[in-house]
């Protein structure tokens, strides 16, 4: 798997105009630049210096649904003094350099080289974990309310963001099938991401996010490889599911 990481430019004078910063605003876009870096022999043939309009057919579909060796996963994270960095996980080496060649305004620095990484960690190892979902639930006809009520019965079958005072139950819930137990020191940011796919304003729609952060250990070697490479959960479209993984220092 290859790991990217781009450090954006998101601007500090507001008396500037701040195109990283107003791109962000869209996970949507966000995920189509991304996929920009994924075109197919065809496309790069036909389009060298990427001066056609962004169309679907000429990039390649890596996407965590699909196979294995096509996975492709982000996340967007805070960074030290108030910076931005996106997080890219794919099976597919990406060729930022496509990607950005119109757009590198977008971005505080050149692209790095992708960094290739084996995932692969022996039961029992403990480590440090980030992962930004997006938590939800399948309501059935059985189903209650945050407020013990019953559910209408039109709404069986549809997702629903899980109760803020669920959500630690439901990464733990998760991480049974999913090869790693949590460990006691981890905590939740609840908040939203927005996306519109139509440039019309007030078309936008919100999808509820929680940053989990903390420490975990490895049940099932095998299970927790397919989770690192498939991710945790709905949206992934939208930003969700990578989870990243790192050693525990000593002491920490």
């Amino acid at each position: 798997m290859y790991h990217s990481y781009l450090l954006i430019d998101t601007g500090d004078n507001p008396d500037r105009p701040r195109p990283g910063r107003l791109w962000l605003r869209n996970v949507y876009r966000v995920h189509q630049r991304l996929c920009m870096a994924f075109p197919n022999d065809a496309r790069k043939r036909d389009d060298p210096e990427f001066l056609k309009p962004y169309d679907p057919d000429g990039f390649a579909h890596v996407h965590a649904s699909r196979t294995t060796d096509q996975a492709f996963l982000f996340r967007i994270d805070p960074h030290p003094g108030g910076s931005v960095v996106i997080v890219t996980q794919s099976g597919v080496k990406p060729d930022w350099g496509y990607a950005f060649q119109n757009a590198m305004y977008l971005l505080h620095a050149p692209p790095s080289e992708p960094r290739e990484a084996e995932l692969s960690f022996s039961t029992g190892t403990l480590l440090r974990f980030r992962l930004l979902a997006n938590p939800t639930r399948r309501l059935r006809e059985s189903s209650l309310h945050a407020d013990g009520e019953p559910t209408d019965g039109r709404w069986a079958g549809k997702r629903v963001p899980v109760p803020t005072g669920k959500l630690d139950e439901w990464l733990t819930r998760r991480s049974e099938r999913c090869g790693f137990t949590v460990q006691t020191s981890w905590e939740t940011q609840p908040g939203f991401v927005y996306f519109s796919k139509s440039a019309s304003r007030g078309e936008g729609q919100c999808l509820r996010s929680v940053r989990y952060e903390g420490k975990l250990r490895v049940r099932d070697s095998a299970a927790f490889r397919e989770t690192l490479i498939r991710g945790i959960g709905p949206a992934k479209a939208f930003g969700f599911g990578l989870l990243s993984v790192a050693p525990v220092r000593e002491g920490g």
